[in-house]
């Protein structure tokens, strides 16, 4: 860490000169300026102290003082004046500084590529980086002005010293010794502890959302789950109260050690000080200008102790923002990627296609190959685990594939621009978020308004009917967490999501089970608004529901990761596979039982 120190040191003032230049120039300009002015006031203390043990009348060695009296007190404003406006400069960069380190930390996790959240490793990364490291980079740029200043108040008296005599110097940085290591030891200690409770607490965190949030509140009642929850977050904050306890023990006998050596170390400074007056080797009034610097400069160590025992440890977290920061950068994708070809796209193909998750044994796809051409509705079908999401995504290019390609008009996706491939695709997932936005805003996504695209995407959804059910209509805000916000039912939300897709009018609709909150009659209707909606547009619809999707132009079917049938409705039923069994059982279900009719 000490060999980081000056790497981590030069990260922060870099970060903070683009936050505000002026404000890092006063903070660190500010310090150094007062430092001088210290060193200036300690010397003229000497030549006060001169004239007033000098030989002669009082009053006129009171008059010889005078001069230097004067140098002592204009030094002494000017570095109060000098203080201030460096404290006003570095409380000014703290808010500035947090929030550039929060925009590069966000603008990092928003462009990393999608399988960086499915690794356990960088989630753990980018929860220390957010939590710790983002607000310890605002204070490794605070403590180093402050490390800063208390170096040069140390510096000061230190210089002074060895102007007044070369030997009284070492004797004043001999006491920094012990606190140092003291300060070194306590910080080492709580980030190691902070560093092996990092998942513990991640898990802490999750439970204690589940026992106060509103969401799972409903379950968490319906199913007694109180006792286990209580259970499973007492476990976890024992082993944290435990390591805690056991830190804070280490800890202080860290720093008695270093307060008992930091103790006899100044004892020491004044025995010495006292033999080199008695020897004759140091004159009185030296002597005592010695006694106020050593006093200024302990006083100084103090501060400069504590400003580096803070730089230490929070320069340990703010290590880990940076490494965090390396980590995302290189699961960034490539930045030149080539425009996607322009106009609507003819065919989209995948050729052999692998995909395996990080972390995963086995692959999630294996050898896939499917062709999409534009105006067709393709429908993937298969049983829970099958693949069907992972296919779509590959093809939206949100993962990449592990081998294979996918290819969008001959060009290989992963040589195209990811955003400006994914400006002409939507995407529709099962798990579609909730965004705490108004309807509006839930709908149109950030892309440019548009009320007459937006009241017939609403149509086409059926959310047109839930906009008019809600007293703000699109205005209302959808969480009831904030006040005047509302809720809605599963199925509501699933057709708000439905009409984002309809919203973006994209060429290439990608729906992944989007009825499944929904009852009969709402789920033919939305069926068939995509049907109309796929005039002239493409549609990769992901359904369990084999009877809704008996109109795709060509059905795919999914098992373990492979596609193991292809063809239309009629044809794969002829061909009596999986998709005729998964069929057959469904359509069973609305038969009449023969023991029931009878």
């Amino acid at each position: 860490m000490l060999r980081r120190f000056p790497m981590l040191v030069a990260a922060a003032v870099r970060l903070a000169w683009q936050a505000s230049r002026r404000d890092t120039a006063v903070a660190l300009g500010g310090n150094l300026a007062a430092g001088v002015f210290t060193a200036f006031g300690l010397l003229a203390t000497s030549d006060v102290l001169s004239s007033l043990f000098a030989a002669g009348p009082t009053p006129g060695r009171v008059r010889a003082a005078l001069p230097a009296l004067a140098l002592v007190g204009g030094a002494a404003a000017l570095r109060g004046a000098l203080l201030a406006a460096a404290g006003w400069a570095q409380a000014r960069l703290k808010p500035q500084v947090e929030r550039q380190a929060e925009t590069r930390l966000f603008e990092l996790t928003t462009r990393v590529e999608l399988t960086a959240f499915d690794d356990h490793e960088f989630h753990n990364a980018m929860r220390r980086a957010r939590d710790n490291g983002v607000p310890d980079t605002a204070t490794v740029v605070e403590t180093t002005v402050s490390a800063l200043t208390g170096a040069v108040g140390l510096a000061a008296p230190a210089a002074a010293l060895g102007l007044l005599h070369p030997v009284l110097m070492p004797l004043l940085l001999v006491t920094a010794v012990p606190a140092g290591w003291a300060a070194l030891r306590t910080a080492r200690l709580r980030y190691a502890a902070f560093y092996r409770l990092s998942a513990a607490r991640r898990r802490k965190f999750m439970l204690s959302d589940l026992m106060a949030e509103r969401q799972p509140a409903a379950e968490v009642r319906a199913f007694t789950l109180r006792g286990f929850l209580l259970g499973e977050y007492d476990r976890v904050a024992e082993l944290e109260q435990r390591v805690q306890l056991d830190v804070a023990r280490r800890q202080t006998g860290a720093k008695a050690a270093g307060d008992l050596l930091t103790g006899a170390a100044t004892v020491a400074v004044y025995a010495a000080l006292a033999g080199l007056l008695a020897g004759g080797v140091v004159p009185l009034s030296v002597a005592g200008a010695a006694v106020l610097a050593i006093r200024a400069g302990q006083s100084s160590l103090a501060a400069c102790v504590l400003s580096l025992n803070r730089l230490y440890e929070a320069g340990l977290y703010f290590g880990d923002y940076l490494n965090f920061r390396a980590l995302a950068a290189d699961r960034l994708p490539p930045p030149d990627g080539a425009a996607p070809p322009a106009g609507d796209f003819h065919r989209i193909t995948a050729d052999r296609v692998s995909f395996r998750y990080p972390g995963a044994s086995a692959p999630a796809l294996t050898d896939v190959s499917v062709t999409v051409r534009r105006g067709e509705v393709i429908a993937l079908v298969g049983e829970n685990g099958s693949g069907k999401t992972t296919l779509a995504k590959l093809l939206a290019g949100l993962y990449r594939p592990e081998s294979g390609t996918i290819r969008w008009d001959g060009a290989d996706l992963a040589g195209l621009d990811g955003d400006a491939l994914r400006r002409r695709i939507a995407v529709i997932a099962q798990d579609h978020t909730r965004w705490p936005l108004t309807v509006r805003e839930n709908i149109v996504m950030g892309r440019p308004l548009d009320e007459d695209r937006l009241a017939g995407a609403a149509a086409a959804a059926g959310a047109d009917r839930v906009v008019g059910e809600l007293p703000d209509g699109y205005d209302a805000l959808l969480d009831r967490r904030f006040r005047g916000g509302h809720d809605l039912s599963g199925g509501q939300w699933q057709r708000i999501a439905a009409a984002r897709g309809f919203y973006r009018d994209a060429a290439l609709v990608i729906f992944d089970e989007p009825t499944s909150a929904l009852d009969a009659r709402a789920e033919h209707a939305l069926f068939e608004r995509i049907r109309r909606h796929a005039a002239g547009r493409t549609v990769v619809l992901i359904s369990h529901r084999l009877a809704s999707v008996r109109f795709a132009d060509r059905i795919y079917v999914l098992d373990h990761g492979r596609v193991t049938e292809s063809g239309a409705h009629a044809e794969l039923l002829a061909a009596d596979g999986l998709y005729a069994d998964l069929y057959r059982l469904q359509a069973s279900a609305y038969e009449p039982d023969p023991q029931e009719a009878a």
